[in-house]
């Protein structure tokens, strides 16, 4: 071993000290596991999703949560973040929420190759409005909007959250998009979208699944800190409180895995039950099936073509895996790079791309002070896999 030599004289089998008088070594650390390459850096606005086409070309969102966002979607050209589809659409009408972007979390190339932008209409966590909370569809071919869905209330209620989406284009007509509400301070659950007539409706409302655990249960652990908002009252609350979050479907698009961000469980409910109206909430609730802990709490999931599923680890700086085959959490990744994974997406590249966006270190939680230190970072790693392409 190699010593940091502060003092001693030469030629001397003394052991080195510093001024301290403590002996100076080189002490051992923690060693990443996995290939983690950035892809892109962001030096304003703080990214979350994150989606690849099916020709390579990449799409990142940025939510409106107290950053300067000058444009809620982008995508990535030469390294640089350009406004997509056009800045236009990214300067909020106000008036007139439904003909605009309000605030994005998540984008998702779907299995026709065509980008859906999941927009919240919530800046800064706020009551939506009608025509805020919507779906849209942009052709990558021309770049132009195709189809735009609009969540009534009883759907996209006033507290609603929309976090993340994934499809299966085989059902009805056109497809099935589902998607998790991973509200703060209202009901949670899962939303199917029927893309054909733009139907909509609430699947799991409040069940238990879909909820976050409260402090007494719960208590994620962050840069070995506990993830915990100081109130100005004097109060603490749970940070990580937001309910279903990461969402991914099964390879075979019989179920829909999720997870809500204030939890270390995994849980999955059937498809068929989602999308089939007769059903009760209680026939519903029947089919969920909980999966166990994930060893950490997670903000995204992702699933491949042989079954596997992947989870972020916003607990330990990690992407897991959860084997198809024999239904064991394995470490794809561990990089202290990797502060607060967010959004997965697998490309038809055989890589998993990966947001890490500090989410922890925002002045919320930290009593009013940001320390985030920039760039933000796209990062990408290999896993020789295929994306779900159900269609």
């Amino acid at each position: 071993m190699k010593n940091n030599v502060a003092s001693g004289k030469a030629g001397s089998t003394e052991t080195p000290v510093k001024s301290d008088g403590i002996p100076a070594h080189e002490l051992p650390t923690s060693r990443p596991q996995g290939a983690l390459e950035p892809v892109a850096f962001f030096d304003d606005a703080m990214p979350t999703g994150v989606t690849v086409s099916h020709t390579g070309r990449i799409f990142v969102n940025f939510p409106k949560w107290g950053d300067d966002v000058k444009f809620t979607v982008a995508e990535i050209r030469d390294g640089q973040t350009i406004a997509y589809p056009n800045q236009e659409i990214n300067e909020t009408d106000e008036q007139d929420q439904a003909s605009t972007l309000v605030s994005v979390q998540s984008v998702v190339v779907d299995p026709a190759d065509r980008l859906w932008i999941l927009d919240t209409g919530s800046p800064l966590f706020k009551p939506t409005e009608f025509g805020g909370p919507k779906l849209i569809c942009i052709n990558l071919d021309t770049n132009k909007l195709i189809k735009k869905i609009l969540f009534p209330q009883t759907v996209a209620l006033p507290t609603t959250y929309l976090n993340d989406i994934r499809f299966d284009l085989r059902r009805g007509n056109e497809g099935f998009a589902f998607i998790t509400d991973s509200s703060q301070k209202g009901s949670n659950g899962i939303i199917a979208v029927d893309l054909a007539t733009g139907e909509s409706w609430r699947r799991l409302n409040d069940h238990v699944s879909t909820k976050a655990e409260d402090i007494q249960t719960f208590l994620p652990l962050v840069e070995g800190r506990p993830f915990l908002e100081h109130k100005p009252d004097g109060t603490i609350q749970q940070c990580a409180n937001m309910g279903a979050d990461g969402i991914a479907i099964s390879s075979d698009g019989s179920r829909i895995f999720y997870c809500p961000l204030g939890s270390r469980s995994l849980f999955s409910v059937e498809t068929d039950a989602l999308t089939n109206r007769d059903f009760s909430e209680e026939e519903v609730a029947e089919t969920v099936h909980h999966h166990g802990d994930r060893g950490g709490a997670s903000d995204g999931l992702e699933s491949d073509s042989e079954g596997n599923i992947y989870s972020t680890n916003y607990e330990h700086n990690a992407i897991l895996r959860l084997n198809y085959y024999n239904k064991v959490w394995e470490t794809i990744v561990y990089d202290t790079r990797l502060l607060w994974p967010d959004t997965l997406s697998l490309a038809t590249d055989g890589y998993l791309y990966v947001t890490a966006n500090q989410l922890h270190r925002q002045a919320r939680y930290n009593r009013g002070k940001d320390l985030r230190m920039k760039p933000y970072t796209l990062f990408r790693t290999r896993v020789n896999a295929q994306p779900v392409l159900l269609r």
